[in-house]
């Protein structure tokens, strides 16, 4: 997205000429503004939990009955058999600029988030988060360690020390411990022209429009990481725009992206280890984009390849999220759902039989794997009415959980997709 587009997503007018954008703190709102969410399978239904987060950008599972959610301005809360604790577990300094402040988080020693450590459990989980500090005269980007005590986090331990700016959106912040164990951080390029963004002539890397995996002890390179050298050797991928979503697939243990382009071209990625996502040069299919490969920027170890899906028209595509169970029925099963911010929906896609790819034989038109046109668009919507998605994920009860906010206000509301015979 383009940043007049991007400005006209995240800054809207409220009460009496007081502006705030997309993701900043606001007055509660009366829940007659929302759409009603809903569910395009009869099978399924989609219930509201918890209501009157502000701005919340991303959420954790600490067990079956308790959830960390984060909220833009520097608060985590915590959900408790859906009620929100009235008060923060942890409030953290930080510039809510824009796409600025408290963005992500993860937990160790799980797939998808959830640890088998619980809050009141003698060995303490380990919780990770992604803020913009403030309080310092350059602002950064840093993740943090702590140790959850079964009442608060405790314990800071930085890990990474990383840029937030010059731009003010095109932050990341999303995060997830894969499989391997290591801690994968997704960067935003935050509007620079380096070499990590495909320009060649442009600044050495820097930290930006990277997938990051490190150690989650110390924020070291992990071992096997694709490229080699003391600048590069913590990357897992380069060219990102900006992720608001990142996810293993549990069958496969591959990770996959969601992108947001500029104007056009949102993408789903597979990223293997190397993989340059395109960017300055590329969204969407490099057939469309009028250059070659040899034209990016090619650090040894790199490969470039096209997103297994995209839409030409940038949606404000966020997180994307496999469904590692059964409970919504077998079509459902460990495939992929996708969240937008613009318009409130919740996308659902097959991952084919060799689980490298889509499978859109059913959708007319999409033999592309490009949502060209909105008829296109609506072929793999499977809810609407969520006003805008920032998360997703699967509950340890087998369900899948969608986080989201209103635009106009940042109210944000909690919700449970299950079976309709719940």
């Amino acid at each position: 997205m383009n940043v007049s587009k991007m400005s006209s997503l995240l800054i809207t007018s409220i009460s009496i000429a007081l502006v705030v954008n997309i993701l900043t703190f606001s007055s509660p709102i009366i829940q007659t503004v929302y759409a009603q969410a809903n569910i395009n399978d009869p099978n399924l239904k989609a219930e509201l939990i918890t209501e009157g987060l502000s701005f919340p950008t991303s959420m954790a599972f600490m067990d079956d009955n308790n959830i960390l959610v984060l909220e833009k301005d520097g608060a985590v809360r915590l959900i408790s058999n859906g009620a929100m604790q009235d008060a923060p577990v942890l409030q953290v300094p930080v510039d809510s600029k824009n796409e600025r402040g408290l963005l992500g988080i993860a937990i160790s020693g799980s797939e998808n988030n959830v640890t088998s450590s619980s809050p009141t459990s003698d060995q303490p989980a380990t919780v990770f988060l992604y803020f913009t500090e403030q309080g310092e005269e350059e602002l950064r980007n840093r993740v943090y360690k702590y140790q959850w005590n079964g009442q608060s986090l405790v314990n800071p331990t930085l890990l990474l020390d990383l840029p937030a700016g010059p731009g003010t959106n095109h932050q990341g912040g999303k995060m997830v411990v894969g499989p391997d164990g290591y801690l994968y951080v997704a960067v935003g390029e935050m509007q620079r022209e380096g070499q990590l963004q495909n320009i060649q002539s442009g600044d050495a890397p820097d930290d930006t429009g990277v997938i990051f995996r490190v150690n989650p002890e110390d924020g070291s390179a992990a071992p096997g990481n694709p490229f080699e050298g003391d600048a590069i050797n913590r990357y897992y991928a380069y060219g990102v725009r900006n992720s608001f979503g990142l996810a293993f697939d549990p069958i496969t243990g591959v990770l996959w992206d969601a992108e947001n382009g500029e104007d056009s071209y949102d993408e789903i990625n597979i990223v293997d280890p190397g993989f340059n996502s395109g960017w300055k040069a590329i969204m969407g299919p490099i057939s469309s984009a009028g250059v070659s490969e040899e034209s990016l920027v090619q650090l040894t170890g790199s490969k470039y390849y096209d997103p297994v899906f995209s839409w030409a028209e940038s949606l404000g595509i966020t997180d994307i999220e496999f469904l590692n169970s059964d409970n919504l029925g077998q079509k459902y099963a460990n495939n992929i759902f996708v969240g937008d911010i613009t318009q409130g929906n919740l996308h659902f896609f097959e991952v084919n039989q060799n689980r490298n790819g889509l499978n859109t034989q059913s959708q007319p038109g999409l033999s592309d794997l490009v949502a060209d046109t909105d008829e296109e668009s609506s072929s793999v919507v499977l809810g609407t009415g969520f006003v805008g998605i920032t998360d997703i994920e699967t509950g340890p009860d087998g369900f899948l959980y969608i986080l989201t906010h209103s635009r106009e206000t940042g109210e944000g509301n909690l919700y449970k997709i299950s079976s309709a015979e719940q």
